[in-house]
């Protein structure tokens, strides 16, 4: 009797020591997606794993481990596929996963991409993933494939959008050819924003009129570029910090900035409302 009283008390402690480590705060959120009917989903890079937000509050919807080579440990991007399920990159087991209705990742290659930083996907379920180490963008069908196919070679790809007629946009920091290109359906890229605008941009989204947004962490800001191919600064400095994520929400786009640990809310008046943050670390002086 004393034993399974002390191994109670033994198991009491495990679960009090577990529930006092699952974190109630952003650490580092730096990619965001959101669903069809609103609900929003946030890969944390640092807890690591993923938050998901309905009605303006968030909760844990995945805990990966801090063990490196396991789920989700370096989780990069998310999106959600044709049926409404998420996807989660991540370069720890250089993988990309589809959540299953039990909440659970299930891997749809065989470790096969490198860094997943971005992945679109198209009407069909064909899934496009970009490989920052590979400097590949990567294709596989709906089910995922043991060795998906090499669609298109572009240096530093960091941002993938789809547009009706299914052609690729592609957003990279360093290619040769230019920060966004267009890769048709047949493979074929073509130029697009030429040269370096761009300081540090990291992700894209096509809106219904043909242009597009950039978020750009060095210049602490989203662009906006038309269809013609018009650069501006939309919205420029505070309250933003530096913005990394970027998705559609409905009219509006969803802005993930992991150094104040926001997800914003951007409407096309420019209005930007918090969609939810958490508090951030003050720093602490010391004294030599």
């Amino acid at each position: 009797m004393k034993h399974i009283s002390t191994l109670l008390i033994v198991l009491s402690a495990a679960v009090n020591v577990i529930a006092q480590d699952a974190p109630t705060e952003f650490d580092y959120p730096l990619a965001v997606t959101a669903t069809a009917d609103g609900i929003v989903y946030v890969a944390d890079r640092n807890m690591p794993g993923i938050w998901k937000i309905e009605d303006g509050k968030k909760s844990i919807f995945f805990q990966g481990s801090k063990k490196f080579r396991t789920p989700l440990n370096a989780i990069r991007c998310l999106a959600i596929d044709h049926e409404g399920k998420l996807l989660a990159g991540d370069s720890s087991t250089r993988e990309v996963y589809r959540f299953d209705d039990a909440g659970q990742p299930q891997p749809l290659t065989e470790g096969w991409i490198g860094i997943p930083m971005a992945m679109a996907v198209a009407p069909d379920g064909t899934i496009y993933t970009a490989d920052l180490e590979l400097h590949r963008i990567w294709k596989m069908p709906k089910e995922g494939a043991k060795e998906p196919t090499e669609f298109a070679v572009i240096n530093s790809p960091r941002g993938l959008t789809l547009d009706p007629d299914g052609n690729l946009w592609v957003l990279s920091t360093s290619s040769k050819d230019g920060q966004i290109q267009k890769v048709t359906p047949d493979g074929k890229i073509e130029p697009f924003v030429k040269g370096h605008p761009f300081n540090l941009p990291h992700n894209i989204v096509r809106v219904d009129d043909g242009s597009f947004f950039v978020t750009d962490n060095y210049e602490h800001c989203v662009w906006k570029v038309t269809a013609a191919g018009e650069k501006e600064k939309w919205i420029s400095g505070e309250p933003m910090d530096r913005p990394v994520g970027l998705c559609r929400n409905g009219a509006d786009l969803l802005i993930a900035d992991p150094h104040i640990r926001t997800i914003f809310s951007l409407a096309p008046d420019k209005k930007l409302t918090v969609l939810v943050n958490s508090p951030v670390p003050q720093k602490v002086n010391v004294a030599k």
